[in-house]
């Protein structure tokens, strides 16, 4: 292999895939980038064989071959070269990778590319579409909400169910939920699955390079497709809680609060909650106001009001702080949100006041 590539399309390419290098790997290889030249482009690609990116990038290929080096050796080299240099790789003594630029000369020892393990690609499937804008919204709403490290792997995903052109996302530790509702520009084959949260945040991190992020879904695959970047996942064995059913079909309290007003009386009493598991009381009362409180801790206690738009009866309930914040963090771009309410024991409903396709749910806590 030899080939002649620019120092930052390099870098960039490098940055990519090695988002997709497990830290902790049995087999050396695996901390390894596979890198391939063939026609008139460098192929780059890693895996944990969990989850695989690959990309590509132009240019000048002298010899066709591959080798497989370590990530984050490479990448921190050549983030030190100097961006406005071209770069030559070439392979040397079988498995080292030589590296010349106008400066510096250097060789990093590799393993051979044969015992890569080789990239899967989603080929056939269920297949859609979804601008960028919207796909990075849904996530940044939807995927907090799923426990990454939960004993129960199906916990551990977000959920996707295309059916026509709607595709519902939600997550859920089981005890809250978010679900996004999104309208697809086709109408696509019906499908469900759940993903790897970690593979749907590298996804979103490569959403911001292509205006539309193409996904296509397997049996027991999935293949998000951004540019010239694909990143393959494995899906999450098992079946996804029924969470329409705890979805509140009524409420008999309605609120629209400020959100920025709502997440600063919140950041207040979960300095004082943290002392009693971030338990918080909020009472809705008919003269127009929210009551934000926790009940004194040896630290000290904290009760503040703020204004609401009030429908319905008046309410009390008792929620996790973080998991409020949570949520009005996924919402920062809202002026204001609603709160639903059935009573005490029911789970609280929070969502935008314009838009009605993102449901939260947060279960109560004892009072």
């Amino acid at each position: 292999m030899k080939v002649v590539i620019a120092q930052d399309a390099l870098l960039e390419s490098l940055k990519i895939v090695s988002r997709a290098v497990s830290g902790q790997n049995t087999l050396p290889v695996l901390g390894n980038i596979l890198i391939r030249s063939e026609g008139k482009k460098l192929y780059f690609a890693a895996t944990n064989l969990e989850i695989s990116i690959s990309t590509s990038c132009e240019a000048t290929v002298k010899n066709e071959g591959a080798i497989t080096v370590p990530a984050k050796i490479l990448t921190s080299y050549v983030s030190l070269l100097s961006k406005t240099e071209e770069v030559e790789l070439s392979v040397s003594a079988g498995t080292a990778l030589e590296i010349k630029s106008k400066s510096s000369k250097t060789k990093i020892k590799g393993i051979a590319a044969d015992e890569f393990p080789s990239i899967a690609r989603v080929k056939g499937g269920v297949k859609f579409s979804v601008d960028n804008k919207f796909f990075r919204n849904a996530v940044h709403e939807v995927a907090f909400a799923a426990q990454e490290f939960s004993s129960r792997p199906i916990l551990s995903g977000v959920f996707f169910r295309t059916e026509k052109n709607i595709l519902r996302m939600a997550a859920t530790d089981s005890y809250r939920l978010s679900e996004k509702v999104l309208q697809l520009q086709e109408e696509v084959g019906e499908t469900s699955c759940v993903i790897p949260v970690r593979a749907v945040f590298e996804a979103d991190r490569l959403a911001t390079t292509a205006e539309k992020v193409r996904v296509a879904v397997e049996e027991n695959q999935v293949m998000f497709t951004v540019g010239g970047t694909e990143l393959t996942s494995r899906l999450i064995e098992g079946q996804f809680p029924d969470y329409q059913q705890i979805i509140p079909k009524k409420s008999s309290t309605k609120a629209e609060v400020n959100r920025e007003e709502f997440e600063l009386a919140v950041r207040r009493v979960s300095i004082f909650a943290k002392e009693n598991n971030q338990h918080m009381k909020l009472e809705f009362l008919n003269d127009g106001t929210l009551t934000v409180s926790t009940d004194a801790t040896e630290i000290g206690e904290e009760r503040t009001t703020i204004p609401v738009k009030l429908e319905g009866t008046t309410n009390i309930i008792a929620l996790n702080a973080d998991y409020v914040l949570d949520v009005l963090g996924a919402l920062s771009g809202e002026e204001k949100v609603r709160i639903e309410l059935e009573g005490k024991l029911n789970p609280a409903v929070i969502g935008a006041v314009k838009e009605k396709d993102f449901t939260h749910l947060i279960m109560p806590l004892k009072m």
